[in-house]
């Protein structure tokens, strides 16, 4: 790829929501790039099983992520694994810088960064992280064969890797803050059933404590009696939810308190020609065929987007300012 090169659309990330932009991108012959630095698929490369995406009763997130590179690339999407470092938004054309010093110039930029695992901030957290700390059971997992480990969460995720767990450890304690779980029905049920799993309710984690070999125990708190004690464990798995990944969000973009990106139903942003899709937008709920609609959908406007300025001729050319 040279330096300085103009496309119709830029779409920074690479999960669902950025393939199937992709996917939507190239049908409609826009001249499209993918940027994204890591392995494409997201976070769903990360689950051990996915059950909810329509088509598939059973698959795992590696695999489904794989089949939407796939499908991308079969029309020709062109995918660049490289860093951005800024998103620059202009009157004629949005620049996006890569860390490696190249600039590429677009008319309309998709941003499907996603979020990040959100932190406990306990003491102990960031220290044993790798030695018995992890923000992903399909990646740690089987080292906590036959051991015993405490997931933290309520929600659909914790549910979910609590379940992949309970396949290898020994013993699996879900320790959460409520006496309820907010996961899915299913999910619930399927966590009462599992005889390994038991359920620490009206349970906050208050300190990781570990010796030379790793994390030993943690230190729990009940939120009802304030009454603290110690639990042996291995490990500590912790999914308590995401933050917007919004650094590259230009600024001036409105975002509500959270940090997530307000957008219309087309997934546009206050700035014309911007488009943000996936976690990173402000919505009810944050799915994997949500983040595949909103790439759809954004993908479909900014065609229509690129269209009506290339019929205006607003842009035929890279500025010189660009180019220098």
């Amino acid at each position: 790829m040279p330096e300085n090169e103009l496309y119709d659309l830029i779409i920074v990330g690479g999960g669902p929501g950025g393939l199937s932009a992709g996917i939507y991108a190239m049908r409609a012959a826009l001249k499209t790039v993918l940027i994204e630095s890591a392995a494409p698929g997201g976070q769903v490369i990360l689950s051990d099983e996915v059950e909810n995406y329509p088509g598939f009763e059973h698959i795992s997130g590696a695999e489904l992520s794989q089949k939407f590179l796939q499908h991308a690339k079969a029309y020709g999407l062109e995918v660049l694994s490289q860093e951005v470092t800024a998103i620059a938004p202009g009157l004629d054309l949005h620049t996006v810088t890569l860390a490696d010093g190249r600039r590429l110039a677009a008319h309309a930029v998709i941003i499907a960064t996603g979020g990040s695992p959100r932190k406990l901030k306990v003491p102990g957290e960031d220290t044993y992280y790798g030695k018995g700390v992890s923000y992903c059971a399909v990646c740690d997992g089987f080292f906590f064969r036959n051991k015993t480990v405490v997931v933290v969460g309520g929600g659909d995720s914790a549910a979910e890797e609590s379940l992949y767990l309970a396949k290898l450890a020994k013993q699996v304690y879900i320790a959460h803050r409520r006496d309820a779980l907010r996961a899915g029905m299913l999910l619930q049920q399927r966590i009462q059933a599992e005889c390994k799993i038991e359920v620490l309710w009206n349970t906050v984690l208050t300190e990781i404590r570990a010796n030379a070999e790793g994390v030993r125990a943690v230190g729990l708190k009940d939120t009802q009696t304030g009454a603290e004690r110690e639990l042996a464990t291995d490990g500590v798995f912790i999914f308590v939810g995401f933050d917007p990944n919004n650094r590259l969000v230009p600024q001036g973009t409105r975002m509500n308190i959270d940090g997530y990106v307000e957008t219309d139903d087309k997934c546009a942003t206050n700035t014309p020609g911007i488009y943000v899709i996936g976690d990173l937008r402000a919505k009810y709920a944050r799915q994997i065929v949500v983040a595949a609609a909103d790439g759809c959908t954004a993908a479909l406007a900014a065609a229509h987007y690129v269209e009506t300025r290339k019929a205006a001729d607003q842009v035929c050319e890279l500025p010189q300012d660009f180019l220098s």
